[in-house]
């Protein structure tokens, strides 16, 4: 190697340690000592590993176990792309595109891995170890609260039977007190919330209240609106966004129910979702009307709001 290009290295490395306390020899001393850096170390392996810990002797419980780990993961790539779209202060169209991209890629592969859930466990052994697992639910996904809050304005989120009556007047508590959600774990006829959703509430309320202060005036929705016009009419880009929309609020909803019927449905008879969520109406994308960018859309498209797809589980024989 050029020694010349050596020196520069040390010299930037002694400008870099300076302000540390510590002279160059003491790092590069720990260089020396460091043990080589392994794959298995790199990424936590062994960890990783040894946290799928099912709760009955059930084989298909560990898949079950480890799809939802995975989901989990890949939430929090659509989140670490978010987050770069909130704190962006450039307005550059094409870094929007880039993260826009990524988050419909990783959803894609969401979407295409629910088949795990569907074909790859016998709806026997589920049903039992299923039971087991009370009141404990994926709709306790915090990570899929705060995707839905770095991407829309709190008011989108307030469920549809209500949304007239908000606005980004209200305050974001207001808002979470009649955000979609809840209606999923709440006994229609009482009132009552499901243990489910009184867990959640108590772990993540005020985590999930701090985030939508946070990015009350910037979620991915703002952005998009305080875009130059001709930044705004650029065509990939309102793709791009229309396809999140189409992959966070019809397809993955969709997903689930798919699943849900598979599982919790026989003989053509519901049977009790676990966790206590009413699902036929908590999932269907046309009853809930989640929109994450509502200008992109005419009035009729609003109106008619994930209604194909769901036709398409609800009354095949309409489409």
């Amino acid at each position: 190697m050029n020694k010349e290009h050596i020196d520069s290295q040390i010299s930037k490395l002694e400008e870099k340690y300076k302000d540390s306390g510590q002279d160059l020899s003491s790092y590069l001393d720990g260089l020396l000592y460091q043990r080589y850096l392994t794959y298995w170390d790199y990424i936590h392996l062994d960890t990783l590993l040894s946290i799928q810990v099912p709760r009955t002797h059930f084989p298909d419980e560990e898949i079950f176990i480890m799809y939802h780990q995975i989901t989990e993961l890949y939430f929090k790539l659509i989140l670490h792309e978010q987050k770069q779209i909130v704190d962006d202060k450039t307005q550059d169209v094409d870094f929007f595109i880039e993260k826009a991209d990524r988050i419909n890629s990783y959803y894609k592969v969401l979407i295409s891995s629910f088949s795990v859930m569907i074909k790859g466990m016998q709806r026997e052994q589920f049903m039992q170890y299923r039971m087991a697992l009370l009141p404990a639910s994926g709709f306790q996904s915090a990570q899929y609260r705060m995707i839905e809050l770095y991407a829309t304005p709190m008011e989108n989120l307030v469920h549809f039977s209500e949304r007239d009556n908000f606005s980004s007047k209200n305050s974001i508590e207001e808002l979470y007190e009649h955000i979609y959600w809840k209606k999923g774990a709440t006994d229609v006829v009482t009132g009552e919330k499901t243990l489910t959703l009184k867990q959640f509430e108590y772990r993540y309320t005020p985590r999930l209240i701090r985030i939508a202060n946070e990015v009350k005036n910037s979620t991915i929705c703002h952005k998009y609106q305080e875009l130059p016009q001709k930044s705004k009419d650029n065509k990939t880009l309102v793709e791009a966004l229309k396809a999140l929309d189409v992959n966070a609020n019809i397809n993955w909803p969709l997903m689930h129910m798919g699943s849900a019927y598979r599982y919790l449905t026989k003989d053509n008879a519901q049977i009790d979702a676990t966790g206590g969520t009413n699902w036929k109406e908590y999932l269907p994308p046309s009853f809930q009307k989640v929109v994450f960018f509502p200008e992109l859309y005419t009035k009729q498209e609003l109106n008619n709001w994930g209604k194909q797809w769901v036709d398409h589980i609800f009354n095949p024989e309409k489409v």
